[in-house]
């Protein structure tokens, strides 16, 4: 029988690293750069538990993003003593096109379900996207 949790995973995760790679970076600093750009300035702490990753890999991280053009490091207003990461707005990538381009497939074959069937389908998102987060935070917690 099919694995289709690991097929699924399998999928998304080589998406992202697609859309990495169009841009030039790995899946990690996309990632960060989809945080940064959703939460506006935000501290770099901050984005440590969104990714799951330690300060040192967090920091070659958003060198990277800085390196690239993506991220800037600008000093807090309410605590100079603090840097934040903003989202470079002159080199702002164009994941409208990718994401918009995959909500249309994704509508397209969707539109083949009724309201009853949709409603199974979510309900399996849903519960699927609990069940990962459940996993990650139990695997965070094992030490290797």
């Amino acid at each position: 029988m099919r694995d289709y949790g690991w097929e699924l995973s399998t999928a998304v995760v080589l998406f992202h690293e697609a859309i990495a790679r169009r841009l030039g970076l790995n899946a990690a600093e996309h990632k960060a750069l989809g945080a940064i750009m959703r939460a506006g300035p935000m501290p770099i702490g901050a984005l440590a538990p969104e990714l799951g990753v330690g300060v040192t890999a967090l920091t070659g991280i958003v060198d990277r993003l800085e390196r690239a053009g993506y991220v800037l490091r600008q000093p807090d207003p309410a605590d100079r003593r603090r840097v934040l990461l903003v989202a470079n707005p002159d080199k702002s990538p164009d994941l409208e096109s990718i994401f918009g381009e995959l909500g249309r497939s994704m509508g397209e074959f969707m539109s083949r379900y009724d309201e009853r069937e949709t409603a199974v389908i979510v309900d399996y998102l849903d519960n699927t996207i609990r069940v990962l987060r459940e996993q990650i935070d139990k695997l965070a917690q094992r030490s290797p």
